[in-house]
């Protein structure tokens, strides 16, 4: 198992991104939580198999229909352990 953290920024809340984050991260087995950060961006603690996290990178290019997303920034870290995935 790998963890990571994502942040994203652009027109990122607002527009459901945490929400269709988590039905993402569900659909790939992924584990950890996704919230809105007060510089109106978006960070994501995602933990799980290497396949699905690239997956889940690539997805956080585009976002849900109506979000514009400017930056993603994905860094490795110390792998956590998480029981589900949750929206904060």
């Amino acid at each position: 198992m790998k963890s990571i953290e994502i942040k994203l920024k652009g027109k990122v809340q607002g527009v459901g991104f945490r929400y269709h984050t988590y039905q993402k991260a569900n659909e790939l087995n992924i584990k950890g939580f996704v919230q809105n950060m007060p510089d109106r961006s978006v960070f994501i603690m995602a933990s799980g198999n290497n396949d699905a996290l690239e997956n889940l990178i690539q997805w956080c290019h585009f976002g849900p229909k109506w979000a514009i997303v400017e930056s993603v920034q994905v860094i490795d870290i110390a792998a956590k352990e998480h029981d589900s995935f949750n929206i904060q």
